[in-house]
């Protein structure tokens, strides 16, 4: 896995970019800012890091990941559907009744690759916790990885979850998107929750803080961290909407879609021009 190019990385990242535009727009909702700003994360993690198979999604020794900021699914969505865990086309039928690619990841739905019920913001820390202390207890050699917002940083139950992992001395990793924006405006203004390295660090966990968009220093921090047993926070700087210039840094793109087939292609364009 460490063979794999940025290159590759890079041109599976804007297809998957691309595709979630297109889920989206055929949605007609969403939450398009949170869904780009997170897609290099998951590209390198399914593509070059994690243990996982998609002919055996329940494969023991996988790796688990948990989207706690469900919002952003159809981000986890298209990726599971680019790394063969389901037909391409199913990304269509995105937020249609009876469709399992819900609003946010479903047990309920059996989807190929969903770990986890989730998406009331604050929770998925402590179910990522849950199953990295089963899996310690059952002596499975695996890592679990969970994935955050940066608002949702504002949840108590994030600081709990927090001092229970390293309590447990949990092999468990933490990405945090923090791409400084949620629904109301800038993650400093609506509740600050800097300085978020030396919180991390206060609590016993080993922090890291990367560009969230650089291939290099996601894989590199990535790989070393597959290594480290305890508990691991990786803050990702990333930009929201990233690749569509016209709506980066822009809240108000939290959960809006494009509106017209017209702003569907410039998207498009946007995103084949800038990534």
């Amino acid at each position: 896995m460490s063979t794999i190019s940025n290159y590759y990385l890079n041109n599976i990242s804007k297809k998957i970019r691309i595709d979630i535009v297109k889920s989206l727009f055929y949605a007609k909702s969403g939450h398009l800012g949170g869904c780009l700003s997170l897609t290099d994360i998951l590209t390198t993690l399914y593509f070059a890091i994690m243990n996982h198979d998609p002919k055996n999604p329940k494969w023991e020794l996988r790796n688990r990941l948990i989207l706690s900021n469900g919002h952003t699914a159809p981000a986890l969505y298209v990726t599971l559907a680019h790394a063969n865990y389901f037909d391409i086309k199913k990304i269509y039928t995105l937020r249609k009744l009876n469709s399992p690619l819900q609003g946010h990841p479903s047990l309920l739905h059996h989807l190929p690759g969903i770990e986890s019920s989730s998406g009331s913001l604050g929770q998925g820390l402590s179910i990522a916790i849950g199953i990295a202390l089963a899996l310690k207890i059952n002596n499975i050699d695996s890592k679990t990885y969970v994935i955050l917002g940066d608002g949702e940083l504002n949840e108590g139950q994030i600081w709990e979850a927090a001092m229970a992992a390293t309590h447990h001395n949990l092999n468990i990793t933490a990405i945090i998107d923090k791409n400084n924006l949620q629904i109301d405006g800038k993650t400093s203004e609506v509740m600050n929750t800097e300085p978020l390295t030396e919180k991390w660090k206060s609590f016993g966990w080993k922090t890291h803080n990367i560009n969230g968009h650089s291939f290099p220093q996601l894989t590199k921090t990535l790989q070393n961290n597959k290594l480290y047993k305890s508990p691991t926070v990786i803050i990702a700087n990333t930009i929201m909407g990233k690749g569509i210039k016209s709506i980066e840094n822009n809240h108000l793109w939290h959960g809006k879609v494009p509106s017209s087939k017209k702003e569907l292609n410039q998207f498009i364009e946007q995103i084949n021009n800038n990534c």
